[in-house]
């Protein structure tokens, strides 16, 4: 049951990403957008959307929040690999 409520939230708000990009020019920077938020679990936008229901939050509004938070930990993931921040080759446990 949670694996495929899990799989729905993140094909939800995979949708909702891609629907909102759909539009944008067909230039690097956003292919490297679309391969930022590709993917994953997708357990940030299933934790937004469980919050939703239970206060009965219908319709779109809780796949678009979960679309948002899981772009906004896309960003921070490809900004904290960036050369002027940490620049490691490799994610570590270990490191801050």
């Amino acid at each position: 049951m949670f694996q495929d409520r899990l799989k729905e939230a993140a094909g939800a708000t995979q949708a909702v990403l891609a629907a909102r990009m759909a539009g944008y020019a067909d230039v690097p920077v956003v292919h490297g957008m679309r391969y930022a938020v590709a993917g994953g679990k997708g357990l940030r936008g299933f934790l937004v959307m469980e919050s939703a229901a239970l206060y009965d939050v219908v319709g779109e509004g809780p796949a678009m929040a979960g679309a948002a938070i899981e772009a906004l930990h896309a960003y921070s993931l490809v900004h904290d690999d960036l050369p002027c921040m940490d620049d490691d080759d490799l994610r570590s446990a270990d490191s801050s």
